[in-house]
């Protein structure tokens, strides 16, 4: 399937709902964070905790488009490759969102905490 002005919106779209899927996971576990939790709880109940919402969007947007992408009739050109980019793109994104991405955090955030504490001995 070629790359058509309709994929491309269909990536703009897609790429909306990847990164507030991922704000809202990571603003959850600084509030753990913030609230004392430890680090691996915080990253645990923020992922479980936001499992739900970050389905729920997933499924919404995909289940929306699925009538596009088994369109055959007038109009399939245009609808096809916009449904194709959005059912697939959100099923990677929460993929990633609900697996990639606290591990991710845990990597950068330990890091963090690495330097701030061998600043802190060395002062």
């Amino acid at each position: 399937m070629p790359l058509s002005i309709s994929a491309g919106v269909g990536f703009i779209a897609l790429s909306g709902v990847a990164v507030l899927n991922g704000v809202v996971m990571v603003s959850f576990i600084r509030n753990l964070l913030a609230e004392g939790r430890g680090l691996d709880e915080a990253i645990r109940e923020g992922a479980l905790t936001r499992l739900r919402p970050v389905l729920m969007t997933a499924l919404v947007a995909s289940l929306g488009f699925v009538p596009m992408a088994f369109n055959v009739g007038a109009g399939a050109e245009v609808q096809r490759p916009l449904a194709t980019v959005v059912i697939g793109g959100i099923i990677s994104s929460t993929l990633l969102t609900l697996l990639v991405l606290p591990s991710l955090y845990r990597l950068v955030h330990g890091t963090g905490e690495r330097r701030r504490l061998a600043v802190e001995a060395t002062a």
